[in-house]
């Protein structure tokens, strides 16, 4: 992995991950506890976690943008925006202006900016680093987020208690600026400069080419030699990228979704959506409430940066699980997760913070490993050109249901109290082996290098 880092495109894009990571999350654990402070209701939590998981849904029509326009103006851009937004806090806060409402405001707006910011980190990875370092690449990435979501959440609790949520907003405007300077400097070649070789895809709906019922090699050619440098902002990241026109927009949106469909993306995307509906939206909504009973802000941050440890290790020992079999691998590691979730529920009844915030942990490691090595199929597999597209319909899909997920949670948990909710995702998880293991296109899965094609 060290040879990475003597990639200074991957060094910086990597640096401008973490600095944007450590904005994201102690933004989220600031805004997630101060809405259950000014209310004390569990209900606001639901709302404030639709509003800031419901424009995942729209990152599907991310998708066709991130992989038409300049990816280091559109990091850049995005940076910027989130600077103003978020300053937009400690300003109201000093006017006493300061509500619940404003606060609710401001959520889904940087939501919707971070629907652009990772696919385009996405699909930037593929074109800076080669073929066999994907899987290192994605680990890494994996490991800044969960690495910085560990330490921000643990810390982002403790700081809410001792300086106030306000003092973490300004702080989080500072991230974001170092973030776009960081991302400013990143070289992104452009789009399928490598990329004729026999790649297996499967072809795109309306491309007009014969056989199109068929699983066959998909041409991803043109941008070769351009590249996106300081010297040449203004060029595009894929020559062959369609036109501006909304027509243009929308033929590439339904190339995104024509190419996932009818390959074995679809039935993961299908479990991934039950579980984040059940799991995802509702844990988020209820942790708050949950955290109250163990100890406030402090434990609401042990709790989330809990979590993200296990994600976290879950990344580190991803490459050392790249050759066993990806389908089976993925299958026991929910069920694992699944038992460790019901141990660590099991632990909060004693009132252990500790025991319960180290079940958790361990909770997550297998999923962890599972998601990395997903995002190293998906990236290997389909042409450069449309990964940012592919990448947007995948978590577009996956995470439509988190945010009615939690609303649900934040209204149940309301009335029959956090742990019943958490219940209800440990069930989901077990539930999402249970499915890998009874589908045979999900449990036939070969190890992610020796998978050659996506169709089911």
């Amino acid at each position: 992995m060290r040879a990475l880092f003597r990639n200074p495109d991957f060094a910086r894009l990597f640096a401008g991950r973490v600095v944007t990571n450590v904005g994201d999350s102690l933004y989220f654990v600031a805004a997630m506890w101060l809405v259950y402070d000014l209310t004390g209701n569990a209900t606001y939590s639901g709302i404030a976690g639709f509003l800031v998981l419901g424009p995942s849904a729209l990152q599907a029509f991310a998708g066709p943008l991130v992989d038409r326009w300049n990816i280091r103006r559109l990091l850049v851009g995005t940076q910027l925006v989130q600077c103003v937004v978020i300053a937009a806090l400690p300003v109201a806060a000093h006017f006493g202006s300061l509500s619940v409402w404003v606060v609710l405001t401001v959520m889904p707006l940087l939501a919707l900016l971070n629907q652009l910011v990772y696919p385009a980190q996405t699909a930037a990875l593929p074109r800076i680093v080669e073929d066999e370092e994907l899987v290192s690449a994605n680990s890494l990435f994996s490991l800044a987020y969960q690495a910085t979501d560990t330490v921000a959440n643990a810390l982002g609790g403790v700081l809410v208690a001792l300086v106030g949520a306000v003092a973490l907003f300004a702080v989080d405007a500072v991230t974001f600026a170092v973030a776009a300077t960081l991302f400013a400097f990143v070289t992104v070649p452009a789009a399928g400069a490598d990329d004729d070789g026999d790649t297996d895809a499967r072809p795109v709906e309306g491309d007009g080419s014969p056989g199109a019922a068929e699983a066959t090699p998909v041409a991803t050619d043109g941008g070769a030699g351009d590249t996106d440098t300081p010297a040449d902002t203004d060029a595009p990241d894929d020559t062959d990228a369609p036109d501006d026109s909304e027509s243009g927009y929308l033929a590439a949106l339904r190339e995104g979704v024509g190419y996932v469909r009818g390959t074995v993306l679809v039935p993961i995307i299908a479990g991934a959506t039950v579980v984040n509906f059940a799991a995802g939206g509702t844990v988020m909504a209820a942790m708050p409430a949950f955290a109250d009973t163990m100890g406030g802000s402090g434990a609401y941050g042990a709790l989330m940066a809990a979590i993200s440890v296990g994600s976290l290790l879950g990344a580190l020992v991803s490459s050392r699980l790249d050759d066993r079999p990806f389908g089976m691998l993925s299958a026991f590691a929910f069920v694992l997760s699944g038992v460790l979730w019901f141990a660590g529920l099991a632990a909060s009844t004693t009132g252990s913070l500790a025991a319960t915030a180290v079940l958790f942990t361990a909770a997550f490691i297998p999923v962890g490993v599972s998601n990395v090595l997903l995002s190293a199929v998906v990236q290997s597999i389909v042409p450069e050109r449309l990964v940012g597209r592919v990448s947007s319909v995948l978590g577009s899909a996956a995470s439509a249901a988190m945010p009615v997920g939690a609303l649900v949670g934040g209204t149940l948990t309301a009335v029959v109290g956090p742990l019943v909710l958490f219940g209800a995702a440990g069930i989901s998880i077990l539930g999402l082996g249970v499915y890998w293991l009874s589908d045979a296109r999900l449990r036939g899965l070969a190890p992610v290098g020796d998978i050659e094609t996506l169709a089911a």
